[in-house]
Parts: structure tokens; C-alpha cells; sequence
């Protein structure tokens, strides 16, 4: 009870337990979740500049002003969203060899490259990213900072195990790894065949060494 004597409720997340006024908007992850599922589907199908939040709203089930409770523009929710993907990061391999580890790697970005979504929702951003500060450092952060980090584990394993030379450049690591997939998938428009993955891993490591 409230020293007004209103009822209170606790309000979840909140450090030390505090609670909150009865009737006090309480942000429901199921409804947050449905929203940036929604954002993903609404890139897909229209873009970012013809994007709204009503559009969003409207395929997620909720309100604008659910949105807007949680966001303040779709510019903002559309960072959150790409921030959260960047979060989640590649995985880093351990298959003991530095050509398993590239090929494990190769393997996961080609399933996310090929993804519908993706095909239609990244150049669309990369295109916005031109335009927009704020954009292109929420996707350098989804496409460069988080993957780097994965291609520096690759690189130290490599090194302890004496496959590559201790000063190996990381972000050329990276670059060899990802970028002729990109080219390949993203601005060719091209598919892989049946032994590209496996080619093209050993080809990466191949130059790592060298």
C-alpha cells in the first residue's frame, strides 16, 4: 500500500524491488517481441523509407501507442532492433583446425545470407546507412564489431596451435571470410555450389598461413 493509500504493484526488472503504482504501464516482452519481429517483416516487404509505425503496429497486433511506449521513431526501433542482432553475434568455433573453424563460419553466414529476410532487408539498410549516421554505426556494429571479435578467437586458436604467424591481420581474416560470400550472395545475387563452402575455406585459410 502506497502512503496515499493506493494500491501498488511491483514492477518487474526494477532494481531493489520498488514497486509501481497500480494502473502504471507495465511493458509486456511478449508484446515487445511481436514488435521487432514486425520490424523485420515490414523491412522485408517494404523497405525502411516507406516504413511506419503504423505499418508496424498494425502486423505485430498491438497499438501505435505500444510502439511508441517503447520507442520514440521507427528510427530508434529499427536501432534496437539491428543492436540486438549484433548481440547475438556469430558463434565462435572450436574444431581444432583453422580451416574447420573458417569452414564452421562460412557455414553459418551463408544459412544467414540466404535467409529471404535478409536478401531483401540488408542492401535496403546498407542503402539508408549512406543517408543516415545513426544507421551506419547501429550496422557497423551488427556487421563489423561483433563478427570481429569472432575472427579475433579464430585467429588466436590458430596462432596457439601454430597454424598461423603470431600478428595475423584480424580484420583481413575477417574480410576473406566474409566478403567474397557477400559479393557473391548479396550483390551478384549468385547461389553457391555444391563444394563452394568447402573451396573457399580452404582457400581462406590457405592465405592466412602464407
Amino acid at each position: 500500500m502506497a502512503k496515499d493509500g493506493s494500491e501498488m504493484t511491483r514492477a518487474p526488472g526494477v532494481p531493489g524491488g520498488r514497486r509501481a503504482p497500480a494502473g502504471a504501464a507495465v511493458l509486456r516482452e511478449e508484446k515487445t517481441e511481436a514488435i521487432r519481429a514486425a520490424v523485420f517483416a515490414e523491412l522485408a516487404a517494404v523497405g525502411f523509407a516507406r516504413m511506419s509505425i503504423e505499418g508496424i503496429a498494425r502486423r505485430a497486433g498491438v497499438g501505435k501507442t505500444a510502439v511508441y511506449r517503447r520507442w520514440r521513431s521507427k528510427l530508434h526501433l529499427v536501432l534496437d532492433v539491428v543492436s540486438a542482432v549484433a548481440a547475438e553475434g556469430l558463434p565462435t568455433p572450436d574444431t581444432g583446425s583453422l580451416r574447420g573453424d573458417v569452414r564452421m563460419l562460412l557455414e553459418v553466414a551463408a544459412r544467414a545470407l540466404r535467409h529471404p529476410m535478409a536478401s531483401q532487408i540488408v542492401p535496403d539498410l546498407l542503402a539508408e546507412a549512406a543517408r543516415s549516421p545513426e544507421i551506419a554505426e547501429a550496422l557497423r556494429a551488427a556487421l563489423l564489431d561483433s563478427q570481429q571479435g569472432v575472427a579475433s578467437a579464430v585467429v588466436a586458436r590458430a596462432v596457439e596451435r601454430g597454424e598461423l604467424r603470431p600478428g595475423v591481420d584480424v580484420r583481413l581474416a575477417l574480410d576473406l571470410m566474409t566478403g567474397p560470400l557477400y559479393w557473391r550472395l548479396m550483390v551478384v545475387r549468385d547461389g553457391l555450389p555444391k563444394d563452394y563452402l568447402d573451396e573457399l575455406a580452404l582457400a581462406v585459410a590457405s592465405a592466412l598461413e602464407v
